[in-house]
């Protein structure tokens, strides 16, 4: 069949066709003989070796560092590496060289623009403001003036305390300077308590001889009393008869110490004060002494708070709470209670003491 047609048009086959080029064979790659590649390298230079060698690329990861650079270390090793002398002569040779000198001396060099705080315009009510006789009037006021134009104006806020009561009576005021709302009162300074100087073996003394004298004891912040002293002096409340008012707060007492305390109010009859506050007593040792108390019931102000175990529990609470209500004699006593029904019961119990004490003041039955 002709591709052409009678009108001399391609046919469509025909038109559609291309030519693809073909490829060329693939020459094939002699073989390499290492023979001769070693030939090669013994013909070359001792130069011409280290200038191969040194071709290297450090950028290609995949090598070990020992490979990734060139080796400059011509020197043969002098002996085995020691690390400790190596530290040891750098530390020397560091200390031995001399500072680098400067190229250029130091000169103090300002560089770039100076700042300058930007200067904000004037305001109308500023530029029109203008000095008058008031403000030479104001600034040699005194203060006692100026807390009286202060109250007439009706500026009480811009007063302390103290000027105000003192413009309220008239007061001169002692403290120079007008203290506006920004400032309070200076406060007082209180000089420290002195410390408390009682001699602990000569009171014991004269704990156990009975001295009439000694109806006060206090031992309040002494620190450096021993257990075996506390314990000393709660033995003497046996036999003692003469002391009313015993003070041993913050001398660091524990239970054993109260126990024993316990036991000397139990044959006490004349204590009628006692204080063991800021101490490590616990609620048990505290329902002890309230026990003690009640067999003679002749203490009439008792102060435990402030302990270390600072929560003493319900049921320690509702002991105190039983047992005050069978004491007749207690009109003080000072402790910290958690639950509102057991410091409510109290506080009436002792009320209720003492209103008898002063309808038997009175003559009341």
């Amino acid at each position: 069949m002709d591709p052409q047609q009678t009108d001399g048009t391609k046919s469509p086959q025909t038109a559609d066709t291309m030519e693809v080029p073909q490829l060329k064979p693939v020459q094939d790659v002699p073989e390499i003989d290492l023979d001769d590649i070693d030939k090669l390298l013994e013909s070359l230079s001792p130069e011409e070796l280290e200038e191969l060698n040194g071709d290297f690329d450090p950028d290609n990861s995949l090598l070990p560092p020992s490979q990734r650079m060139k080796n400059q270390t011509s020197k043969a090793p002098t002996g085995p590496y020691h690390r400790k002398k190596l530290l040891d002569f750098l530390e020397k040779k560091a200390k031995e060289e001399k500072d680098w000198e400067q190229n250029k001396p130091f000169v103090k060099e300002i560089r770039g623009k100076i700042w300058k705080p930007k200067v904000e315009p004037k305001s109308k009510e500023e530029e029109e403001h203008l000095e008058t006789e008031w403000d030479d009037i104001l600034t040699a006021a005194s203060e006692e003036e100026l807390v009286d134009l202060a109250a007439v104006l009706g500026f009480h806020g811009m007063l302390n305390q103290t000027q105000y009561y003192a413009g309220l009576d008239n007061m001169k005021i002692e403290a120079g300077g007008f203290q506006g709302v920004a400032k309070a009162q200076e406060l007082i300074k209180v000089p420290d308590e002195p410390p408390n100087k009682t001699d602990v073996e000569e009171s014991i003394k004269r704990l156990k001889d009975n001295d009439s004298k000694l109806t006060h004891l206090n031992l309040n912040n002494i620190k450096n009393i021993s257990v075996e002293r506390l314990i000393e002096v709660c033995e003497t409340l046996k036999t003692n008869t003469t002391l009313e008012t015993l003070e041993m707060a913050s001398v660091n007492m524990t239970d054993k110490v109260a126990k024993k305390l316990a036991e000397a109010l139990s044959e006490n009859k004349t204590l009628k004060v006692l204080n063991v506050e800021s101490n490590f007593v616990s609620g048990e040792a505290i329902v002890e002494i309230m026990k003690a108390i009640n067999k003679n019931q002749t203490l009439q102000e008792l102060r435990v708070a402030n302990q270390k175990p600072e929560v003493l529990g319900n049921k320690v609470e509702m002991t105190l709470v039983k047992l005050i209500g069978e004491n007749s004699t207690l009109l003080r006593f000072g402790i910290a209670l958690e639950f509102p029904d057991a410091r409510v019961r109290i506080h009436e119990k002792l009320q209720e003491n003492n209103d008898n004490l002063r309808k038997k003041r009175v003559g009341k039955d």
